[in-house]
């Protein structure tokens, strides 16, 4: 049996998760040096925001140890599973390389780890699709060639109020905070080629929020059916206008809602909204909705 292990970016609802038995490495926050968090276990995601406005110095984040991969992939791969690890992108963490190097630990085990190039709403996707092709008893090859499909096929934009967390945790230009910041403008950014990446800029949240639509309209053939997965931090009522424009707009098959945690609210601020598609290709099996009305390097494996 093929078995899913992730990092905790993903945010996949827990329904989701258990359902598919996934297996959650999380990273970790630290509030200064004496208050270290990881994600999902020991802080949720009002815990944190709450924490964030709080504190007098900003959080930083870490990626797990290879030693908390290795005990999970130990465990599975004991039972006889194989494994397909999915985490963020190698350009915003170091989670990739932990998970490496808790592969090459395990050399006789059958273990394959991909750098998403994506977070959040896009690795989510990833995670999906995986877990519901290996329920449906797709080979690894296949699971791992939909993956690198996905990689090329997933958009995933989001609008944040402020450019000050991301410059300060270095994930953008000192300049474009600047820009934004005198501008007084809302940001509408991209994952692409795995970082951060400035895609737009209005000047209020509602423009930039029908903005987004746009973007997701505009990469897909009309009528073309997609997954969705929608994310937002303390804002459920600018997501969920954000996901009736979008079911008016795209054909979504399945829009999943997800509240974005510790390490990806920490260099976004809150009141981040945004979301990410990816084009169907393979039926799923599994139709329940969460949350709903109704250049990439290969797989590093064994």
């Amino acid at each position: 049996m093929i078995k899913i292990v992730i990092d905790s970016t993903s945010y996949l609802p827990d329904e989701i998760v258990r359902a598919h038995d996934i297996r959650v490495v999380p990273l970790n926050v630290h509030f200064g040096a004496d208050r270290v968090y990881q994600e999902g276990v020991q802080l949720t995601p009002g815990e944190f925001y709450r924490l964030l406005r709080e504190s007098p110095v900003l959080p930083t984040t870490s990626q797990p140890s290879p030693g908390q991969f290795r005990e999970v992939f130990e465990a599975l791969t004991a039972d006889g599973h194989q494994v397909l690890c999915l985490v963020i992108s190698s350009r915003l963490s170091g989670t990739y390389q932990s998970a490496l190097d808790a592969r090459r630990a395990l050399p006789d085990a059958d273990i394959t780890v991909i750098d998403s190039y994506s977070v959040a709403a896009g690795l989510g996707l990833m995670a999906l699709t995986a877990a519901e092709m290996a329920a449906e008893g797709h080979a690894l090859d296949e699971i791992v060639a939909r993956i690198e499909q996905m990689k090329r096929d997933i958009r995933l934009y989001f609008v944040v109020d402020t450019l000050e967390y991301l410059q300060k945790g270095g994930r953008i230009g000192t300049a474009s905070a600047l820009i934004g910041t005198l501008l007084q403008v809302k940001p509408i950014l991209a994952i692409q080629d795995g970082i951060v990446q400035p895609l737009d800029k209005v000047r209020s949240r509602r423009k930039a929020l029908r903005r987004l639509v746009e973007d997701f309209e505009a990469q897909v053939t009309p009528g073309q059916p997609v997954l969705c997965m929608l994310l937002h931090a303390q804002a459920p009522d600018e997501v969920q206008a954000l996901q009736a424009e979008m079911l008016q707009r795209l054909n979504c098959e399945r829009v999943i809602t997800v509240e974005v945690g510790a390490v990806v609210g920490t260099h976004t601020g809150p009141a981040v909204v945004g979301g990410a598609i990816c084009p169907v290709a393979w039926p799923l099996s599994v139709r329940e909705v969460v949350g709903q009305t109704e250049g990439t390097p290969v797989a590093a494996r064994h």
